[in-house]
């Protein structure tokens, strides 16, 4: 299995809200981890699989402690809260400077969550909803130990050159300037747009292009709909068919095109950074509680 690793370079895309739909619907066990050093939203918004609100304690904040003597994959589930719907989280800090807590930790917490595949109970991949991330975020220490990192962007020309340059500059970073080699090394860099679904085909090509014309190392693997309503329903402040909606719709097709570009590597070892998935219990349904959607799951910034 593997570690996802989702962020945006500025402004606000809504990378909790794409995080959380794409947990929501992803075919094998999942464990949302929100690791923004900025501080979480699901805690605010959400309610717990018991009713009642998230406990901002158990989460982020409690592993930290944890982490300091040593971290083993399985002891994640000891800090993990599912939300009504079940989606299993690890709830983000409370603000900001609380991630001085988790000084020197992030490649720590990075091996455990690309390990979780050989936790002996509950294997899962991880989606880390990383937030906005510049070149010093403490976050980034996550991305050697991702399989996958996707950039999100809505597609204003300003986000566009935003994110082109923010896939250069992690190319360089993680793949040691390797530029315009894509499959060059681990973790791959994806780009996922939050578009309109009418133009998101062309959208699409035309990033597509661009990126691989600026020899970034990143391609657009997908786009996630651009829809208020279904982002309202995904926090649960508006009631509908959530899975009808198209934020839920175009969130299935990016997990089945990601599945099957690079599902058959997630399944086998690929080296000591632990980039792999042992190919362990799937999941057997579409998302948490057996429906794909989390009962009021929040979406984000």
């Amino acid at each position: 299995m593997a570690l996802i690793a989702l962020a945006a370079d500025k402004g606000s895309p809504g990378v909790t809200t794409a995080a959380v739909a794409l947990a929501a619907v992803w075919p094998r066990r999942v464990l949302l981890a929100e690791t923004d050093p900025a501080g979480g939203d699901l805690v605010y918004r959400s309610a717990a699989a018991h009713g009642g609100p998230l406990n901002p304690n158990t989460g982020m904040l409690s592993i930290a402690a944890t982490a300091r003597r040593g971290l083993v994959p399985d002891q994640l589930w000891d800090h993990v809260q599912p939300l009504s719907g079940g989606l299993e989280v690890l709830v983000g800090l409370g603000i900001s400077e609380q991630a001085a807590g988790l000084a020197g930790l992030w490649p720590t917490l990075g091996r455990a969550f690309a390990s979780l595949a050989d936790s002996p109970n509950a294997p899962a991949d991880v989606i880390a909803d990383c937030g906005r991330i510049s070149g010093d975020s403490p976050a980034t220490e996550l991305f050697q130990h991702a399989a996958l990192v996707l950039l999100l962007s809505r597609t204003e020309p300003e986000a566009i050159a935003r994110v082109r340059d923010r896939a250069a500059a992690l190319s360089n970073k993680l793949h040691g300037g390797a530029r315009g080699a894509a499959n060059a090394g681990m973790p791959l860099i994806g780009v996922v747009l939050v578009a309109d679904t009418n133009n998101a085909a062309k959208l699409s090509g035309q990033v597509n292009d661009m990126l691989v014309h600026a020899q970034t190392g990143a391609r657009v693997v997908g786009t996630i709909a651009d829809d208020p309503a279904g982002a309202d329903q995904l926090a649960g402040r508006r009631r509908g068919r959530l899975e009808k909606s198209l934020l839920i719709r175009s969130a299935r097709k990016v997990t089945s095109d990601l599945y099957q570009q690079f599902g058959a590597a997630w399944s086998m070892p690929t080296g000591p950074a632990g980039h792999h998935s042992a190919g362990h219990h799937p999941a057997g349904h579409d998302g948490p509680a057996g429906t794909g959607m989390p009962g009021h799951a929040g979406a984000g910034r």
